[in-house]
């Protein structure tokens, strides 16, 4: 395994002053073949992704993670956002920021959540992207006409009210130790604004709409038995890019998160696969 210069923490300053905390897996730049950027999920937080940094860098990428704001160890409140697009904005000034330390630009991966607003960002060119890495990406919701009554009344009346997102942990993994983690893990929040929820629907309207223009090699890895996104909103996704652009992998009896399933190894593999043809075009330059 690469040996690590620092595992450091720190904070950005977005836009509006909100700080967001910071960490980076960094590798010596001798082994360093290039960077990634990890956008973690609803209610939850980058520390969550250890041990995905750890494979990472064992690929040769170091790595930055990050909490959203409203999220972990970033400022904001729990599970809401300000209006216009400030996930979009903060992961801009993460990135950006990263970029700086390397000649190239860095891989972008994102799930659930994550993965939607890491979508919106790449169809947007809003950075430059070496490849977008989407885990169980947020592409389409599974709400009820309730829900939508709901969600309109709590726009007009309380649009930053935090209420319960309906994230089920037992849900998101079929290993009991990631369920009990989840749970007892006090960074872990489950709640979402209509703010938030209304700014998700737009992105995926936006997403599905935009799909043709992607331009940035993607790979897709989805949970065949998802119960916390709508699968169909990835498979709509994929017929709608250019030829070529990006794959898909389905894998038929993991839960939502598929990083954290005791049959994980198929998905890291995966990942690593595809990954290698990309890292080793740099090394022939």
């Amino acid at each position: 395994m690469p040996q690590l210069v620092a595992l450091q923490s720190h904070q950005i300053s977005a836009a509006d002053g909100t700080l967001l905390y910071v960490t980076d897996y960094l590798l010596p730049a001798a082994q360093a073949r290039g960077s990634v950027v990890v956008m973690h999920g609803l209610g939850e937080h980058s520390g969550r992704y250890r041990h995905l940094a750890g494979f990472l860098n064992e690929c040769g990428l170091s790595v930055r993670c990050y909490d959203h704001r409203g999220h972990g160890r970033s400022q904001g409140r729990r599970g809401d956002v300000i209006y216009g697009d400030p996930m979009l904005q903060d992961a801009e000034i993460i990135i950006e920021d990263f970029s700086t330390r390397f000649a190239e630009p860095p891989f972008l991966f994102g799930h659930s959540m994550g993965g939607l607003f890491a979508t919106r960002f790449a169809l947007a060119a809003m950075s430059p992207l070496r490849g977008l890495i989407l885990s169980s990406p947020a592409l389409a919701l599974r709400m009820s006409p309730f829900q939508h009554r709901m969600l309109k009344l709590m726009s007009a009346l309380a649009p930053s009210l935090g209420v319960p997102n309906g994230v089920s942990a037992g849900l998101l993994s079929h290993d009991p130790k990631v369920v009990a983690a989840y749970k007892a893990d006090p960074l872990v929040h489950h709640r979402i604004s209509a703010r938030l929820l209304r700014s998700m629907l737009s992105s995926i309207d936006y997403c599905q709409s935009h799909a043709g223009a992607l331009a940035t090699p993607t790979l897709m890895l989805v949970s065949g038995d998802d119960r916390v996104v709508d699968i169909e909103g990835s498979r709509r996704f994929l017929l709608r890019v250019p030829p070529g652009m990006a794959v898909m992998r389905e894998y038929d009896r993991l839960y939502h998160e598929i990083f954290n399933e005791p049959d994980a190894q198929q998905v890291f593999d995966d990942l690593k696969g595809w990954l290698e043809p990309l890292l080793a075009v740099r090394q022939q330059r």
